[in-house]
């Protein structure tokens, strides 16, 4: 039987790709055959179209960017656990995510949207570059084969869709990411360590079991 499973996430969230990296860790563990499919959901909505200067985003957010880089120097580490790495130091902007989440959904009539998400979450994790900016979500679009990315994205196809559905989960009482469903139901939020994701996993497959949902 092939899982469905869906993933509320945004990417400028660091927990996001940690919480993206355990699940591979945890499906590997289950042996699972399954669907993924991304969902957007917007941390800062109400962010400038052209985003803000990082340390100034921090500073505001936080108190101050003393306070801002011990909490960068907390999620490094994490990532780290997960595999991953981190260089915060190199981010300038805080973008709005819009058309990185328009260009997640596009991908996916292309069987490309992890890629893409994948994708999205190194250029600004890593790489520090500004996804906000149409030219790098064009230059990662085209790079896994959604070649009209650059009209696409132009345009506002789409756009109100992933606000639609941003507000949608708010409305669900979803507050925050990444937040993983299966067979649509919510299971739970959170980056857990990729043992503890298939546990809650094979409970919640348990549950659906019990209740009909999954036979």
């Amino acid at each position: 039987m092939t899982y469905r499973i869906d993933i509320v996430s945004d990417a400028i969230c660091p927990w996001c790709w940690i919480g993206k990296r355990n699940l591979e860790g945890a499906l590997a563990e289950l042996g699972w055959e399954v669907e993924l499919r991304y969902h957007p959901y917007q941390l800062n909505p109400d962010m400038p179209a052209e985003g803000v200067a990082r340390a100034e985003y921090r500073a505001a957010k936080f108190g101050s960017i003393e306070r801002s880089r011990e909490l960068d120097a907390q999620v490094t580490a994490a990532a780290a656990a997960a595999g991953l790495e981190f260089h915060l130091e190199r981010q300038q902007r805080t973008p709005n995510t819009l058309a990185a989440h328009r260009l997640i959904q596009r991908a996916a009539a292309h069987g490309a949207q992890a890629a893409v998400k994948e994708a999205i979450f190194q250029a600004y994790f890593q790489d520090g570059e500004d996804i906000g900016d149409a030219a790098v979500l064009a230059r990662i679009g085209l790079a896994h084969g959604v070649a009209d990315a650059a009209e696409y994205l132009a345009g506002e196809t789409d756009a109100e869709a992933v606000r639609a559905t941003d507000a949608g989960f708010r409305q669900m009482g979803i507050s925050g990411v990444p937040t993983f469903a299966l067979e649509k139901h919510v299971l739970f939020s959170g980056a857990m360590p990729a043992e503890q994701m298939a546990a809650a996993f094979r409970r919640g497959e348990a549950v659906l079991r019990e209740k009909g949902v999954l036979v």
